[in-house]
């Protein structure tokens, strides 16, 4: 059986046009979701999910409607393919239940996979150039030595710990983590 899937990120847009589609394509039930695809509670996705069964094929309009990304798009269809359920895009012409279907299917996976190798090694060769300028990443410290200095003083004076805190504008985590070594 056919199960379509339609989404629109707003409200102001139409979904008739992508509903349309599916239903001159055959589908015999259609989810819908109106909510932008980066997120990833999906009301009508999630129903579709629980519904479909295999030997049954997910179609939607055009291939950005169902995944967050492109990650997302192939982990949905590879779990589609895992459950024994078809995937058919209608704009795009792709059926997975056919042999070129497949092969497009690999052929994107390599390609989303290619994508991921491609920001990792720009990540670090970023992280990589900035130590290189002497930056360090992670979040500033909020004690320099002297603040660390001036807290030991105050716990030697045997002041209270929020009233310590409170001087010197920092949480109780903060001075545990930095006079743990005193204590």
């Amino acid at each position: 059986m056919l199960i379509g899937y339609a989404r629109v990120s707003t409200q102001d847009q139409s979904m008739d046009l992508q509903k349309d589609a599916l239903v001159k394509s055959g589908c015999k039930e259609v989810f819908e979701d109106v909510i932008s695809g980066s997120k990833s509670e999906r009301e009508g996705l999630d129903k579709l999910l629980k519904y479909v069964r295999p030997g049954d094929t997910v179609v939607v309009w055009k291939l950005d409607r169902l995944g967050r990304s492109l990650k997302h798009l192939i982990e949905l269809v590879h779990m589609f393919n895992d459950r024994g359920i078809g995937f058919k895009s209608l704009q795009e012409n792709i059926d997975t239940t056919t042999a070129s279907g497949k092969l497009f299917l690999h052929i994107f996976g390599a390609l989303a996979e290619f994508e991921r190798e491609l920001i990792k090694e720009r990540t670090l060769a970023g992280l990589k150039a900035a130590a290189e300028r002497g930056r360090k990443g992670g979040r500033p410290r909020v004690m320099d030595e002297k603040k660390i200095e001036q807290a030991r003083a105050l716990h030697r004076s045997k002041i209270p710990i929020t009233e310590i805190c409170e001087t010197l504008d920092i949480s109780k985590g903060t001075l545990y983590r930095n006079l743990s070594q005193y204590l």
